[in-house]
């Protein structure tokens, strides 16, 4: 009678420690000892535990250990790799990123460096307003030389203040065979840590990784077009 009443609580005991659940995990080295010790103490004196089970059951939990514990390590790097970067990047704030994103246009002529078509007969930049529509068509050279973009219109009048984007549509024979981004320089205002990375803010409001980059110039010069 002392045997079978013991049986139940035998077989229930040890699926927390073997199953691994969330509450064995989260707990310490030494509340795993003390369910041990209530496993061999309820345990079925007919059918004992094998100490293997034990030996094994230990390897167990120091597996899961040793993964939490690196899991967290892993993300304290993560954060603190996470922070050197946004503090490396801060010397780029106030700097002029030249990329293909589009940039804020307050009147004064912007810097777009176009790149045409190897081959091409003739080049035309495509002005893109903030919708996305046709502003502007300017017939260029296709040596890929930066040029001054003034924003007026053909009758000499300012275009709207706003985000300006730049293509260069590449012809033949009267036929485009290549658009392509043409590149502006705009001034970085922040640098923003997301999920993805860190993220550059240009005047105007485009968001740039540092990938997006291709060189770098002090506000107030032209150095390095």
């Amino acid at each position: 009678m002392d045997i079978t009443q013991t049986q139940p609580t035998q077989t229930a005991a040890p699926t927390p420690a073997v199953a691994g659940s969330t509450a064995v995990i989260s707990s310490d080295f030494e509340t795993f000892l003390q369910m041990l010790t209530a496993q061999a103490r309820y345990q079925d004196p007919l059918e004992p535990i094998d100490s293997s089970e034990y030996a094994a059951q230990l390897a167990q939990f120091s597996m899961v250990e040793q993964q939490v514990l690196s899991n967290d390590l892993l993300t304290a790097l993560g954060d603190q790799l996470g922070a050197g970067n946004i503090a490396q990047m801060a010397g780029w704030i106030g700097m002029e990123a030249r990329t293909t994103a589009a940039v804020a246009f307050e009147g004064s002529p912007l810097t777009v460096i176009p790149k045409a078509d190897p081959g091409a007969e003739e080049a035309v930049l495509v002005v893109l307003n903030e919708a996305g529509d046709e502003a502007q068509r300017v017939q260029i050279a296709t040596d890929g030389e930066a040029l001054e973009w003034a924003g007026v219109s053909p009758g000499g009048e300012p275009l709207p203040p706003g985000n300006y984007r730049f293509m260069v549509e590449s012809r033949t024979a009267g036929e485009v065979t290549a658009t392509t981004a043409a590149e502006t320089y705009a001034r970085i205002t922040e640098a923003r840590r997301e999920a993805g990375g860190t993220m550059l803010i240009l005047q105007g409001g485009s968001a740039v990784t540092t990938a997006d980059v291709a060189a770098l110039r002090e506000p107030s010069g032209t150095d390095g077009l």
